[in-house]
């Protein structure tokens, strides 16, 4: 499917106000050419005794009309662009997060968190300027070029070709050497912003961990010598920019002196009239404030191609998501940049869940996938089976392929050879409707700032304060909800700071067990809990999931009892599976592993 451009179908949509803004920034032009026009003639008039004050009584109304009038036109020509391209912004910010939602998973793991946020913050910024500071400028400027020159050719078409000359400078010649100069230097300034964006990130990210450590003087340090180097670059073009804008005026200023001697010629020639001198004069200065900005605008094209290139690799990311998708499922981009499907009457909540999927089997066939094409494999040739209600644990090293596995299996990433299947269906094509198929528990949920109820009710929106309850039961949250001031309606705290890392664990549970998906996915659950709340949080898990599929990851071996079956995956493939009683009796590398890990009981079992 053909993906939209970024801004030609807001040109559509909004056609008329377009026009109309070129129109008064045209408007605007004229008056001010208008008024230093009607201004120097009635200078030079009313410096000759004029036989009837009535000879320069129209040119007083004409520099009192043009002056009001530049200043009211100019006033609703910018009301008219702001407005507009505010209305743009808002549509170009909501098909961004329309992109960016449903496919959260896939762009996590293809994109870094400051590549999103200098899309958020950067991107569509720039993408509004292309219009206010480029194309009404641009159009603008090549509208009053060709009326420069048919005017001043009605006088004399050889000093119209020279007057085109001038303007053909400062509207093509300087932007274009412009261009050329500083768009590679423009693209490596925006890089550099983008790599202070994503070292800003993980420095906030990970700020304790800085402190800990001691080397926080280090970062501070290292941050500001990388923005001294994009400081330096900056610089670098803000000198040029003054050089460029230099010999803009230059050029407008010897334009100025041709038009004084040309002027004069032809008064001496008895062409025009005297008083005509310093109104043509003084006309070129408003005249070159349309065509001094061309430049800027042009130059500002590497930033707007490299806004648009990240903007379209997460379209790309979107529909390589989405290509397999065989249910139609509707697109942001099919329903319309600034519309929003209904969403359902909570009277509905009852007939939505019926319609969930209540068996997702799992078929895992020759299963291969690496992160660069032509680089190592991440995972090669697994295939598995897993049907409803199985329960399996996936052990292995880091690095190992365990995490590859998991986001194969969610469908954020699409197998470079072979199927992941979900009930019978590629994983990657369910889109955004994955949410119905399995949840994820992982070793860090995230908890918003806000109320313990509405955490959990992430799972699902419509969900009634009693389900929520009855999760929040099932994830053994009640004394915890008792001891707090306001039961679920407590708030967090930003990222869940109020609470300790198990009973965070426990509220991101009761979100999964609210969402009631046939499969779910734990991702190393436990770490960082002490053995102790370890083992009371897999005892929940495994209570609260009982008939789900579970694939859980883990590097520990407490618990692993409770599964149907225990994979081993080691260079990335399966070298080891079976029950655990099987591979303890079979495997002596696993019953190693087992004593280490839990030797209070494999100690009674070999008694």
């Amino acid at each position: 499917m053909k993906r939209e451009s970024w801004l030609t179908p807001y040109v559509s949509s909004y056609l008329g106000r377009f026009l109309l803004i070129v129109l008064l920034g045209g408007l605007t032009v004229f008056s001010a050419s208008s008024l230093m026009y009607t201004s120097g003639f009635l200078i030079s008039k009313a410096s000759i005794p004029p036989e009837n004050i009535l000879l320069i009584y129209v040119p007083i109304v004409g520099v009192r009309a043009f002056g009001t009038s530049r200043a009211v036109i100019h006033y609703v020509e910018r009301l008219v662009s702001h407005d507009t391209i505010l209305r743009v912004l808002s549509r170009m910010r909501v098909r961004l997060y329309r992109i960016l939602e449903p496919q959260a998973l896939l762009l996590s793991s293809r994109f870094r968190t400051g590549d999103i946020l200098g899309m958020l913050a950067d991107d569509i910024e720039y993408l509004q300027n292309v219009y206010l500071r480029t194309v009404f400028p641009s159009i603008i400027a090549l509208l009053l070029y060709a009326a420069s020159v048919i005017a001043i050719g009605t006088f004399d078409i050889r000093f119209a070709v020279v007057v085109g000359l001038y303007i053909l400078v400062l509207v093509a010649v300087l932007p274009l050497v412009s261009l050329l100069l500083t768009h590679r230097r423009q693209e490596s300034v925006k890089q550099q912003r983008n790599a202070l964006y994503q070292k800003l990130t993980d420095a906030v990210l990970g700020m304790g961990d800085w402190v800990i450590s001691g080397r926080q003087s280090r970062f501070v340090e290292t941050y500001e010598a990388d923005e001294r180097t994009v400081a330096r670059a900056d610089a670098a073009l803000r000198r040029w920019a003054r050089l460029r804008l230099f010999l803009a005026h230059a050029v407008v200023g010897i334009a100025v002196v041709s038009m004084l001697m040309w002027s004069g010629g032809e008064f001496a020639d008895g062409n025009i009239p005297g008083t005509l001198i310093a109104a043509f004069v003084l006309v070129v200065f408003p005249a070159a404030d349309a065509f001094l900005p061309v430049s800027d605008a042009v130059e500002k094209i590497p930033q707007y191609r490299n806004s648009l290139r990240r903007l379209e690799s997460i379209e790309t990311a979107e529909a390589d998501g989405e290509e397999n998708n065989g249910t139609g499922t509707r697109r942001a981009s099919e329903t319309g940049a600034g519309e929003t499907e209904p969403a359902a009457d909570t009277g509905d909540t009852a007939a939505a869940n019926a319609a969930r999927i209540e068996s997702a089997p799992i078929s895992l066939q020759r299963l291969s996938y690496r992160y660069d094409a032509g680089g190592e494999w991440a995972l090669r040739d697994l295939s598995l089976e897993v049907p409803q209600g199985r329960r399996i644990a996936v052990l292995g090293r880091s690095g190992a392929g365990k995490s590859t596995l998991l986001k194969l299996i969610q469908g954020a990433l699409r197998p470079v050879e072979g199927r992941a299947l979900i009930a019978g269906r590629d994983a990657a094509g369910y889109g955004d409707r994955i949410p119905d198929v399995l949840s994820v528990l992982n070793q860090s949920p995230h908890l918003f700032d806000t109320t313990v109820a509405n955490n959990i009710r992430l799972g699902r929106p419509l969900a009634t304060d009693a389900e929520i309850a009855a999760a929040g039961e099932q994830a053994r949250l009640g004394e915890l909800i008792a001891s707090l001031p306001q039961s679920y309606d407590t708030p967090v705290r930003e990222a869940g700071q109020r609470f300790s890392g198990g009973e965070r664990q426990r509220i991101a549970l009761a979100r999964i067990l609210l969402q009631n998906t046939p499969v779910i996915l734990l991702d190393e659950p436990t770490v960082g809990l002490d053995p102790r709340t370890e083992r009371e949080l897999l005892a929940t898990l495994f209570a609260a999931t009982a008939g789900k599929t579970v694939i859980w990851v883990t590097h520990h071996l407490v618990g692993v009892e409770n599964m149907d079956e225990v994979l081993f995956v080691e260079n990335r493939t399966l070298v080891m599976r079976g029950t655990h009683a099987e591979l303890l009796e079979r495997e002596p590398r696993y019953r190693r592993l087992y004593e280490l890990d839990c030797p209070e009981r494999f100690i009674p079992e070999q008694a």
